[in-house]
């Protein structure tokens, strides 16, 4: 049965699965976009998640294309009222497809207002439930850029800036709330801290970082934040980009997978990553449980986790997700992938 969350200190709750969006525009038409949609809300999900950037890969053709996508159900259903919609705004990067300047994206305030402008506009929405930091505005190593920190540059917009034009924003109606998104316990405790000595300054409630069987790194500093400060978990990458599945288990390579078309899951490929992914796949054959369920439910059972954002490019592998949350984690279950997280920790940090 489908739970629902308090999304931080908010009075919003949300489903313990959230629905993924980044291939549709992609991998996904839009005709598959709304069948999923459609299902998922029929199985009591509440909650999608989406962002300027997606489709995946980004690329320009692409661009805004998911959340078009979502604005097309929106307004043949008339279900805007029913969900609970983030989005993200992107970070730092080389990107200079998405502001009409040609610029290369960055947190500056210019940018965030133009960034949430065209979102509503694609989404077909005056407002956005959550909106979400994608990455930081600080250049730093993101989307498993391993273990370690090295300072690459001073040269950024100040979080207090960032948290200021997100205030405007917030005052004129487009946004609700705020999250952060492939984030630091620093950098969490930095936009708390300045939201807690400037009330005017909009709290963050959540935090969406990638959080799986194979990277558990999210417990090491972020998880306490939760339990102190009341800002939640949005996993995502439950699956491992797949690899949990067992899909590209002994070097198999599906037609159609993402890696097979785009060969981008290189953080799922790391020293001891086979070892440990057939671990937990052997743990899934010895319970007579799918291996994708197993991985979601893990993920969605943490006391940390508000929630799991699930991610599918077929209706079967949908509902295997969907219906991960009536699989029962016994403490000898979870006994079993803690013996093998010991043995093998965070190999795809």
């Amino acid at each position: 049965m489908m739970e629902f969350r308090q999304l931080g200190h908010t009075d919003i709750k949300v489903s313990s699965i959230c629905l993924g969006t980044m291939t549709w525009g992609e991998q996904n038409t839009e005709a598959e976009g709304h069948e999923q949609m459609d299902y998922a809300v029929d199985m009591g999900i509440n909650f999608f998640d989406t962002a300027e950037m997606y489709a995946v890969p980004p690329k320009p053709d692409t661009q805004g294309s998911t959340e078009e996508i979502i604005g097309t159900w929106f307004k043949k259903t008339g279900k805007r009222g029913k969900i609970i919609l983030a989005t993200k705004v992107s970070g730092r990067a080389p990107f200079d497809w998405l502001r009409d300047d040609g610029s290369k994206t960055q947190h500056s305030p210019e940018q965030i207002m133009e960034a949430i402008d065209k979102s509503l506009g694609r989404l077909q929405t005056d407002y956005v439930d959550l909106y979400q930091l994608h990455w930081p505005d600080r250049p730093m190593a993101v989307f498993g850029g391993g273990f370690g920190y090295k300072h690459l540059s001073d040269q950024i917009n100040r979080i207090e800036d960032i948290l200021g034009v997100l205030a405007d924003i917030q005052k004129a109606g487009k946004v609700r709330h705020f999250g952060l998104s492939n984030e630091t316990p620093w950098g969490i405790m930095k936009f708390l801290q300045h939201a807690e000595l400037n009330k005017d300054l909009p709290r963050i409630v959540s935090v969406q970082n990638a959080y799986n069987l194979v990277n558990r790194i999210y417990e090491l500093g972020s998880s306490e934040i939760y339990h102190h400060e009341g800002v939640g978990l949005l996993a995502y990458s439950p699956l491992a980009q797949g690899y949990l599945t067992g899909k590209y288990h002994n070097g198999a390579l599906p037609q159609g997978s993402r890696k097979q078309l785009f060969d981008r899951l290189q953080r799922y490929e790391t020293p001891g990553a086979d070892t440990a992914i057939s671990a937990y796949l052997d743990i899934a054959e010895k319970w007579g449980l799918d291996a994708s369920q197993l991985a979601n439910q893990f993920v969605t059972t943490r006391d940390f986790v508000t929630s799991n954002i699930i991610g599918a490019t077929t209706m079967e592998q949908l509902k295997l997700a969907v219906t991960s949350v009536d699989i029962e984690m016994s403490d000898e279950l979870l006994g079993e992938i803690e013996a093998v997280h010991m043995r093998a920790p965070n190999v795809c940090p």
